[in-house]
């Protein structure tokens, strides 16, 4: 929810400090900038869902995996809908989760 409703304290806090995002077109980007791309209007999502997402968890860390299918408004273009493959990779800080690193793509057809 943090994504969709462009909360950028809720989505600063999932977020690892030493996060890492890699997006479909081979752009990186740390905790400050993907917060930032996502909640000040660049990006803004309109629906996300996992298909036959899987979790793999060893001690602290898990890896996600699953195909994701996006619908995002990017720049104030018309609404697109985007599928590709996803990893994430979570650790386990205290008590709670936290996203470390992800990427999206390659873009399916």
């Amino acid at each position: 929810m943090a994504l969709a409703d462009g909360d950028a304290e809720r989505l600063t806090d999932l977020l690892h400090e030493d996060f890492r995002w890699t997006a479909h077109v081979g752009d990186t980007y740390d905790r400050a900038e993907y917060v930032r791309r996502n909640t000040e209007g660049h990006t803004v999502w309109r629906s996300q869902t996992l298909v036959d997402p899987e979790v793999v968890v060893v001690g602290d860390t898990a890896v996600l995996y699953a195909e994701v299918h996006d619908v995002v408004e990017s720049d104030g273009h018309a609404s697109e809908t985007f599928r590709m493959p996803m990893t994430q990779v979570w650790v386990r800080s205290g008590r709670r989760w936290k996203c470390l690193a992800g990427h999206a793509g390659p873009r399916l057809s």
